[in-house]
């Protein structure tokens, strides 16, 4: 299993556990420079990317509505979405994906939730296994 799938897996078990007017004033230009060879494509997403982008989605709920219920561990969500996109971010595009995911699962509840319900602690629950699922699927799938 490569280093980051391991790192994926071990996070997603945790998370189952728990220019103006001056410019024209400037100097003459100088000759133009050699047109620098075009970037190269960014990277395709790994096919596992839509369980990623729900696992980030489940830790961002999750993080609002444990806290939300008492648990008080939203801190240890944040911090495993930061091991997340260690992980799996190679791309600032990549990155502003998942931590969208993340930011949407939290926002989402928030605006809808104030209190605990039996309703929260019944989506904590299906969540949590959820994120499980997903993280096992990936680990053993994709983990070679």
């Amino acid at each position: 299993m490569s280093a980051r799938l391991l790192r994926l897996a071990v996070v997603a078990a945790l998370c189952a556990a728990v220019a103006g007017p001056a410019c024209a004033q400037q100097a003459p230009a100088k000759p133009a420079a050699p047109a620098e060879p075009p970037a190269p494509a960014a990277d395709p997403p790994p096919p596992y990317e839509p369980q990623l982008l729900r696992l980030a989605e489940l830790m961002g709920a999750l993080a609002y509505l444990r806290d939300l219920c008492g648990a008080h561990d939203a801190e240890a969500f944040h911090a495993k979405m930061a091991n997340l996109l260690e992980a799996e971010a190679k791309s600032e595009a990549r990155k502003e994906s998942l931590a969208g995911a993340y930011n949407d699962g939290f926002r989402g509840y928030e605006l809808s939730y104030r209190v605990c319900t039996p309703a929260a602690r019944e989506i904590i629950a299906r969540y949590l296994d959820e994120a499980a699922k997903i993280s096992s699927d990936v680990a053993n799938r994709y983990g070679g």
